[in-house]
């Protein structure tokens, strides 16, 4: 008999989940509104009550908040408690403006490391492994909630953090971890170092790998298996929400991340009118916390794309398909839509390229152009790099439907990043 890993939360079914959401939703909208003046003054503005919400479906006639709101808010408007209730505080970088601060109680950070255990065991993870975190720790959400999240489910927590990638690939080999948790485009870069080194990476003890923090595409994931043999598998989560551990795709479905709805109700709406969309339509993404106590966030607009589906390895909760892109990372190019993630497609697909590239838009003259600098592989010689950039033009311009110039550098000449890769440069208004 196999025996049954998943948590009581795990184990309820569609019914029983519902009643909890209904339970959860109202108390929240309660404390949101009777604790956080902004929630106050924007139910009013709209005229709606918490009590008004008898039903999941009847959050669509109360407001949004978006990452404008929370700026706004700047650092504690948004908190719904005392601040000696407070046990930490994270905050977005503020690279585009003022950060977001999220602060936890000691009841915050519980569910916190619950739902990020879940998430590890639901990709594979088992009590009793050693977990590698090269996620970075700070202010940034992912490293110290990948860590509470390993040791709540009994793992051995490695804290490498980001950076030093030639000593995280000895610790590797030293600590044998089973698991890493970090970003698909560092764990690249750590593969990169493995082979610059004379290592093997499918020869190291890692098994799974848990990826998140930027959207990446089923060639990405393919290209980690395929060098590192193991299973990669995506992770959702946003700091403004909580952190890592908002929904988790299973290890034995790869098919899309399961969002643990008795924590997180996610709604999906149109970008422009903000209607709600039905399971199945892709749009943006939305959140409503439903145990957060510090912070409650109500139709929290993250601007990530994607779209809802029935669950599979996990049956109660509705799966999220992978995020393809981001609404505010979208480049509009002479008139067309395109993302990040398609010319990742590309790129991955074309023999001599490295998976490490970025985006230079600049005008010329009345009209817009876009850059792509991606790395050669070690080895690639000229020829076939202008040969591959030929290729990458026209696969973006017969997929896509525009016009792009492929420069194609020297390895390891595009800036790392041990966090969030820096896709777009957008080089239009300097000069």
């Amino acid at each position: 008999m196999v025996e049954d890993l998943r948590d009581a939360g795990e184990r309820m079914g569609r019914d029983e989940l519902a009643a909890v959401q209904r339970e959860r939703l109202r108390a929240t909208l309660r404390h949101a509104y009777e604790n956080v003046p902004f929630y106050r003054r924007a139910f009013d503005a709209a005229g709606v009550r918490p009590e008004e919400c008898a039903s999941p479906a009847d959050l669509a006639r109360f407001p949004f908040t978006t990452k404008a709101d929370l700026r706004d808010q700047y650092p504690f408007g948004m908190f719904a408690v005392e601040r000696s209730r407070v046990r930490r505080l994270h905050a977005s970088s503020g690279t585009t403006g003022q950060p977001t601060v999220v602060g936890y109680t000691e009841r915050d950070l519980d569910v916190w490391a619950d739902v990020v255990a879940r998430s590890i065991r639901a990709a594979g993870g088992r009590p009793g492994q050693v977990v590698h975190v090269a996620y970075g720790y700070g202010l940034f959400t992912g490293g110290l909630g990948a860590h509470g999240g390993a040791e709540r489910l009994g793992c051995t927590v490695v804290p490498a953090s980001g950076g030093m990638t030639a000593r995280q690939v000895r610790l590797i080999q030293d600590f044998r971890p089973e698991v890493i948790m970090v970003t698909p485009s560092y764990m690249l870069t750590l593969l990169d170092e493995f082979e610059r080194q004379g290592v093997d990476p499918r020869s190291t003890s890692l098994k799974v790998g848990i990826f998140g923090a930027e959207p990446w595409t089923e060639e990405m994931r393919r290209e980690i298996e395929e060098r590192c043999a193991i299973d990669a598998v995506d992770i959702y989560g946003l700091s403004e929400v909580i952190g890592p551990g908002v929904a988790q795709e299973c290890v034995e479905t790869k098919d899309g991340l399961h969002v643990w709805e008795d924590h997180f109700y996610p709604e999906v709406v149109d970008p422009v009118t903000g209607e709600v969309l039905p399971d199945g339509e892709r749009g943006e993404l939305v959140f409503t916390s439903l145990t957060k106590e510090a912070m409650p966030l109500v139709r929290y607009r993250t601007r990530d794309l994607t779209r809802l589906l029935p669950g599979t390895a996990r049956p109660a909760f509705r799966r999220m398909e992978k995020v393809t892109g981001r609404s505010d990372d979208m480049v509009i190019l002479r008139g067309v839509n395109l993302f990040p993630t398609q010319i990742e497609e590309v790129v991955l697909r074309t023999p001599g390229l490295a998976p490490h590239f970025q985006l230079r838009l600049t005008r010329e003259g009345r009209l817009d152009a876009l850059t792509v600098r991606v790395e050669a592989r070690p080895g690639t010689a000229p020829p076939r790099r202008a040969e591959a950039a030929r290729e990458v033009e026209a696969a973006v311009k017969e997929g896509v439907g525009v016009t792009v110039t492929v420069d194609v550098v020297a390895p390891e000449t595009l800036e790392r990043s041990v966090g969030k890769i820096k896709r777009i440069v957008d080089l239009r208004t300097q000069g």
